[in-house]
């Protein structure tokens, strides 16, 4: 069962309230205590010097009977106020039971506790000595006082305290949980709005410009992700358009050609002409699902594996053997430029393959008699491998496109033939790059466009 969040927030905060009102209680607990302490050390202090003007005059017998006379008086019905003189005449002495005038001598000058037979709780004492007088030796006068009204105030201090802190825990509980739910209603409006969002309004977001602080970065990072989800079903669209075009070239001329080879008899010779067309395509078709397969492994993230440390220079050197027949019937030429001495780990087919698209795409854009240069620079923590072509400008807007599958900076359908390839030949080099941990790039300017890739060391 999930938890309410307003609940949660209405718990947090009364448990913040119970430590706050508890420690609030324990302190004035403690100032009442000691001030019900104070007040009873008064109450001895000042009982004891009117009690000790009298017994210092009282150096007889007959003024010492009116001086016991008066602690009679003073001494309330309940107990809660008691007398002692501790005397070694017994003529001076003052108390009526011999056990608490033998626990009252115990005590020493000054305040003090002792518990006397027959009581639950300790009373207060205040003992001062009296010096001889006459007949009167030298005394010890005792003053009590009970403490059990004090400790009921304190207990029925403690038990309003609860009662009060469990109410006002209780209110706070309630009025927290509905500034809570007062407060999350933006939140509330979030995901109502975002409940509202499908395929059928894609461009709909969040309103954030009256949602609060709090909730605003949240609002635009929810909007920024449905952005790219936009984006990437954009994406999903265009390619799903761009591989039915592509595979609907190689097809219809596939049936085509089979459908006028059906039209009427042919001989051998034309059927094997047919046959031949038809496998072409087919190549063109396998190689197409290939590529397809080979960018659906890069897009889960597979990595390259078996990495050598090789000199990128002699790689670059084989692929364009490759090409020798192709760059002499078209007139170019390809020269290999920067540090041809730089290493970098690689898988070297994978290396070469992208090599080979950029090739490709270099001799596809590039006007006969002319030259395309490898350029190989060392970088911090890489190799960089461009390739650079004279050609027709590109514009920035497409720069950052050009590996997107099935890209081509002239929008037209049309067919481009064999030799121009399918449109996949930008993304596997990105591909590769990725699958070495590097990255792409792509720059035209003064009539020259380079496209490349790092790989890192």
């Amino acid at each position: 069962m999930k938890r309410s969040l307003t609940t949660r927030l209405a718990a947090m905060f009364a448990l913040v309230a119970v430590v706050a009102f508890t420690l609030i209680g324990a302190a004035l607990y403690a100032v009442l205590h000691r001030e019900l302490v104070r007040q009873q050390m008064d109450v001895l202090s000042t009982t004891s010097g009117e009690m000790m003007f009298s017994l210092t005059r009282m150096g007889t017998a007959e003024r010492w009977a009116r001086g016991m006379a008066k602690m009679d008086t003073l001494t309330p019905a309940d107990g809660s106020l008691r007398f002692w003189v501790v005397s070694p005449d017994p003529h001076f002495s003052y108390g009526k039971d011999a056990a608490e005038l033998a626990s009252i001598a115990e005590l020493d000058e000054g305040y003090d506790e002792v518990l006397l037979p027959g009581r639950d709780r300790p009373m207060r004492t205040f003992a001062r000595t009296v010096d001889a007088l006459e007949q009167r030796p030298a005394v010890k006068f005792v003053v009590g006082i009970a403490t059990e009204p004090y400790l009921h105030t304190l207990h029925t201090f403690v038990i309003a305290l609860a009662a009060l802190l469990l109410a006002a825990v209780l209110v706070i509980m309630l009025l927290c949980q509905w500034m809570a739910s007062v407060g999350l209603r933006p939140l509330k409006r979030l995901s109502s709005e975002a409940q509202q969002i499908s395929p059928a309004h894609p461009t709909q977001r969040l309103q954030a410009a009256s949602l609060p602080v709090e909730l605003d970065d949240l609002a635009h990072t929810f909007n920024g992700a449905l952005d790219r989800l936009q984006s990437a079903y954009t994406q999903l669209e265009a390619f799903n358009a761009d591989v039915a075009h592509e595979l609907r070239t190689p097809l219809t001329n596939l049936i085509g050609q089979t459908q006028v080879a059906l039209a009427r008899p042919r001989g051998v010779q034309e059927l094997e002409e047919t046959l031949q067309s038809n496998l072409e395509e087919l190549d063109r078709l396998r190689a197409i699902v290939n590529d397809m397969l080979f960018l659906a492994r890069a897009d889960r993230g597979e990595a390259a594996t078996g990495l050598v440390n090789t000199v990128v220079a002699d790689e670059v050197d084989k692929t364009i053997e490759f090409f020798e027949f192709v760059l002499d019937d078209l007139g170019l030429t390809v020269a290999v430029e920067g540090d041809i001495d730089a290493v970098a780990p690689m898988d070297r087919a994978l290396f070469r393959r992208a090599v080979t698209n950029l090739l490709q795409n270099a001799i596809q854009h590039t006007r006969g008699g002319t030259r395309i240069v490898v350029r190989l620079e060392r970088l911090e923590g890489g190799v960089s491998v461009a390739i650079s072509n004279p050609g027709d400008p590109i514009d920035a807007a497409h720069l950052p496109r050009l590996f997107d599958r099935f890209y081509r900076v002239d929008a037209a359908r049309n067919d481009h033939g064999a030799a121009h390839g399918h449109g996949l030949g930008l993304a596997i080099v990105k591909a590769v790059a990725s699958m070495h941990g590097g990255r792409v790039f792509a720059v035209s300017a003064d009539g020259n466009t380079a496209i490349g890739f790092n790989l890192p060391r």
